[in-house]
């Protein structure tokens, strides 16, 4: 089992007058994703089902990101006594369904299928990364660090399976890059729009739209993007599909990337003020 557990986190720090409400609000739609790893880690199993090697690294992967899940839903109870993190994961394992049954990989090869994985973990320790810097409150800070040394580790297994991969299937940049920016557009989809309706909002009554909740869930969470994550997030993206991880190409992507991502954000921030307010 992993590097901590949760016996390991300060709970007894626990500071509620420095709970930040849209942290708090992150953070349970975060738990319920991570949470669900197992279904995550039964599709690779399904997919990888003669590799040895593979088949000993993601139980071990999958028990470290649920233990994410656990802290972050004990974290936010902590924080909201009055969430229960318990239906919230419930609500949203009925919603979103994976292919854990599969026995071929969706992105059309094995190696695309570590690509894909590459660039969550990507996704997340730079995430992680961003709100630990964020947070005031020093359990959710202690979390935080926690979770993004774990996804930058996970990053490297599954670059390590990756690199097995290539040289069996011998697959090109070009098809690598596809998979990336198809797993990166994945970031908008229903998985973590859903998750964010579950955990906050599934109890007002109102309909899931998955647009608004994709808004929601943004910009609370990107927000707190600097150039520092963006730049080591398309680093190990880069890497990952063949290219030099750090130079000219990446600094210019990473400055226009961070731009855009906070125009977009400024869009979806007045968009919701004007929704409230309607």
């Amino acid at each position: 089992m992993g590097y901590w557990t949760l016996d390991d986190i300060r709970w007894e720090k626990f500071d509620s007058a420095k709970v930040d409400a849209d942290l708090l609000k992150v953070a349970k739609a975060a738990s319920l994703v991570e949470r669900n790893a197992r279904d995550y880690a039964a599709y690779l199993a399904s997919v990888f089902n003669d590799d040895p090697e593979v088949l000993r690294t993601i139980g071990e992967w999958a028990d470290e990101e649920v233990q994410h899940g656990m802290a972050l839903g004990r974290w936010a109870q902590l924080a909201d006594p009055g969430f229960d993190f318990d239906a919230a994961f419930a609500h949203f394992v009925a919603q979103i369904k994976l292919p854990i049954h599969a026995t071929e990989s969706v992105r059309g090869s094995r190696t695309g299928e570590w690509v894909a994985r590459c660039v969550v973990e990507t996704g997340t320790s730079s995430m992680y990364s961003a709100l630990a810097q964020a947070a005031e409150e020093p359990v959710l800070k202690q979390i935080c660090q926690s979770i993004a040394a774990d996804e930058f580790r996970h990053y490297k297994l599954f670059y390590s399976h990756l690199r097995r991969y290539l040289k069996r299937e011998k697959v090109g940049f070009w098809r690598r890059l596809r998979v990336a920016l198809g797993r990166a557009a994945e970031s908008e989809d229903d998985e973590l729009a859903f998750a964010y309706y579950a955990a906050n909002h599934r109890h007002e009554g109102k309909p899931y739209d998955r647009q608004a909740n994709v808004e929601r869930y943004a910009h609370r969470a990107f927000r707190h993007y600097r150039y520092g994550h963006v730049e080591r997030g398309f680093a190990m993206a880069f890497k990952a599909v063949g290219l030099k991880p750090h130079g000219w190409l990446n600094r210019i992507v990473a400055t226009v990337a961070l731009r855009m991502l906070r125009s977009r954000l400024r869009q979806f921030e007045l968009r919701e003020i004007k929704a409230t307010a309607a």
